[in-house]
């Protein structure tokens, strides 16, 4: 059985997620927003943004957090739903 990949996975779903982009994590997409296919888990969400946008993503989410429908997460194996916005890192103490 052969696995399809995380973003033609996504591709497959009809139900979508509001995907919002912040400073860094803005400026790696090229957009502030976007509706994505829907796809089960933050990890599986943090595979599809990598392989659309790149390294610049990738190092924007190695650091950076999910915010799930108002809960921040950086736990991959997280749901996603109806909202997730990406945060970069974020200075301070």
């Amino acid at each position: 059985m052969v696995e399809a990949s995380p973003a033609a996975a996504a591709s497959t779903g009809s139900a979508s997620v509001e995907v919002r982009y912040f400073a860094a994590a803005a400026e790696a997409a090229g957009r502030e927003g976007e509706s994505l296919p829907l796809v089960p888990t933050v990890g599986e969400l943090r595979a599809v943004l990598i392989e659309r946008y790149g390294d610049a993503m990738s190092r924007v989410l190695a650091s950076g957090s999910f915010l799930v429908d108002g809960v921040v997460s950086r736990d991959d194996s997280r749901a996603v739903g109806a909202r997730v916005d990406v945060l970069p890192p974020f200075a301070g103490g």
